[in-house]
């Protein structure tokens, strides 16, 4: 990550550029590796000489001065032909530094639950089946060492096949893992004799992707009874499911990120966007209150309102210092995170339920002897709630409600989006607030009967029925953290109940009609 963040040119492998983008610098060259298109020749056409390697990109960057990244899949002295690159860079002169990385040949098999040696120790060979000749499997086989066999799908069969015939026993155990580290990862567990067999009732084999790699273990650590025990990453509670997140952006991010710990899949899809106030004024003038001295309190109800301040601190050149002597009042926890990442400590958070209600149980009258001064300032939403507002009065306290900032309904999400919600490619959706629920409604459709529906609470649970949704996972608190708690107990008690009737682990999505021929094809 040191190394992506300060790259002046990236040169990643197809299959690991998305991830290694996120950690570069936005201003970050990634130069297209040219290939001829062999096709596209005419006969005669002197041939143009093109850049069609990636050590020649590397190259030619690198004597323009640029620190260069060269990110490949697995780990630079196993996996690829790195050697190569590193070897044209020394002739150059060129000087390179190696970061190791995690082998597809050791990595896989560790998410796998296949460990590759214990306490006892043991002997292990790579293979590489593409390039394996007579001789290495004849050793293989002779032998006991435990095998990783790097292959693919439609092969792994005939690897099996070599290892037999030079001697190695047909009830040897096998484990076969395709698409493995990522939430497509399956594994079977067979035996050298019956792995065709086991593949073949899997319906994974023939398949028109059986040109897929795939690692395979052989040996007894690849045991199927040792594997249910150690299946740490298949056995996640949400593991493979598309989970759709309809928020905005900014409040996206950790509720996706907790999502993916239970190996899920996120799509953040924006329903509601935020907007500054139509007249700015009412906003401005309680922001200088605030330095002057005419507040009390002022009382954060969610982090879009704590954004909305600290723009416009920013805007007068003000920081957290501005809030010298005045208490702060948040609800929600995460609110709480976004005033303390700005430098203030809230002075009053809902000991019980954080909502505007729990806020008013905890919040003291207005006392004329202890509280020098009796306003408060609360910035909201357009479209908040008025209870926060007529609780206040009730205690005594005189309320300067301000529009902080608009909520609008999000532009649609692309067409292929609007179809997987429509046609039940997602397997959930987590529903936040009651205008998650219209917003994404108005924008993208109801969501397909097989998805399971997750509210945040009764209101956000009434007004999904009102959609005619059926309400599957109910948040035992109104924290957005609860509820993707609540969906991985969901997802895990449902997982369990297949396993204890002998059924095989599906996701909701593929209930729908039709599924499993599209995932097969």
């Amino acid at each position: 990550m040191e190394a992506l963040s300060a790259a002046d040119v990236l040169i990643a492998d197809p299959q690991v550029i998305d991830v290694v983008r996120a950690h570069a610098r936005a201003s970050v060259d990634m130069p297209a590796q040219t290939v001829t298109d062999e096709a596209s020749k005419t006969v005669g056409t002197p041939e143009v000489p093109v850049l069609r390697d990636t050590a020649n990109l590397v190259m030619t960057a690198a004597r323009g001065g640029k620190r260069v990244v060269r990110a490949v899949l697995g780990d630079p002295g196993l996996d690829g032909n790195a050697a190569d690159e590193m070897l044209a860079c020394a002739t150059e002169g060129i000087t390179f530094e190696v970061v190791p990385g995690v082998a597809t040949a050791v990595g896989v098999p560790a998410y796998a639950g296949v460990p590759l040696r214990d306490g006892k120790g043991a002997d292990v060979r790579f293979v590489d089946a593409r390039t394996a000749s007579a001789t290495c499997w004849s050793e293989v086989g002779a032998s006991e060492v435990t095998a990783v066999v790097s292959t693919t799908l439609d092969s792994v069969v005939a690897a099996a096949g070599e290892l037999v015939s030079a001697g190695r026993k047909p009830d040897t155990p096998l484990s076969v893992t395709v698409a493995g580290t990522t939430t497509r990862q399956r594994t079977w567990t067979a035996t050298l004799g019956t792995v065709g067999q086991v593949l073949k009732a899997a319906k994974v084999l023939p398949s028109p992707d059986g040109g897929q790699p795939v690692i395979a273990v052989v040996g007894e650590r690849s045991a199927a009874a040792q594997r249910d025990r150690l299946s740490w990453f298949e056995s996640k509670p949400l593991f493979g499911w598309n989970v759709l997140v309809p928020r905005t952006k900014e409040q996206a991010a950790s509720l996706s990120d907790q999502l993916r710990s239970y190996g899920a899949v996120p799509s953040e899809v924006p329903t509601i966007a935020v907007e500054p106030p139509r007249t700015p004024q009412q906003m401005e003038r309680a922001v200088k209150g605030l330095v002057t001295g005419r507040y009390e309190w002022i009382a954060f109800t969610s982090v879009n309102a704590v954004k909305a301040v600290r723009e416009k601190f920013e805007e007068y050149g003000l920081d957290a210092r501005a809030f010298a002597g005045i208490k702060v009042a948040a609800v929600g926890e995460q609110t709480a995170r976004s005033l303390i990442e700005f430098g203030v400590k809230p002075d009053l958070v809902p000991s019980g339920e954080q909502s505007a209600a729990g806020l008013l149980e905890d919040w003291p009258p207005y006392d004329p002897v202890f509280d020098p001064i009796d306003r408060v300032f609360l910035p909201r939403a357009d479209i908040a709630t008025e209870t926060l507002v007529a609780g206040l009065i009730e205690l005594g306290w005189e309320v300067d409600d301000v529009t902080a900032y608009r909520t609008v309904r999000a532009s649609p999400p692309p067409a292929d989006t609007r179809e997987a919600i429509k046609g039940g490619g997602f397997d959930a959706v987590l529903f936040t607030s009651s205008s998650t629920v219209r917003n994404l409604v108005g924008i993208a459709g109801k969501p397909h009967n097989v998805t399971v529906i997750a509210c945040i609470g009764p209101a956000t649970a009434k007004t999904a029925e009102e959609h005619g949704l059926r309400v599957d996972v109910l948040s035992p608190e109104p924290s957005v953290h609860k509820l993707a708690e609540a969906l991985a107990d969901f997802g895990a008690a449902r997982r369990d109940a297949a396993l204890e009737a002998g059924d095989p682990v599906t996701r909701p999505s593929e209930r729908r009609p039709g599924s499993r021929r599209r995932a097969r094809s």
